[in-house]
């Protein structure tokens, strides 16, 4: 896969509350945490996953799409 066919933007779900929000994923970091704006809950990836994208997206973190490898390694 190219980095043009890497998508950016992903909405994440939340497992609290169920609140979507889009999001514009980073493509140099994981991103461990993310802040629930409806109920405020801390979001953290499931075990085996490595980001917060991967857990609770629709799309999966980009070194996901393009390699299949995870952010951290």
């Amino acid at each position: 896969m190219t980095d043009e066919t890497v998508e950016l933007r992903s909405t994440l779900t939340c497992p609290e509350c169920g609140a979507r929000s889009t999001e514009t994923m980073p493509t140099d970091a994981c991103q461990y945490f993310y802040d629930c704006p409806a109920c405020s809950a801390v979001l953290k990836p499931k075990a085996g996953d490595c980001c917060v994208f991967c857990s609770y997206a629709d799309v999966p973190c980009p070194p996901v799409q393009a390699d299949g490898k995870g952010c951290c390694g």
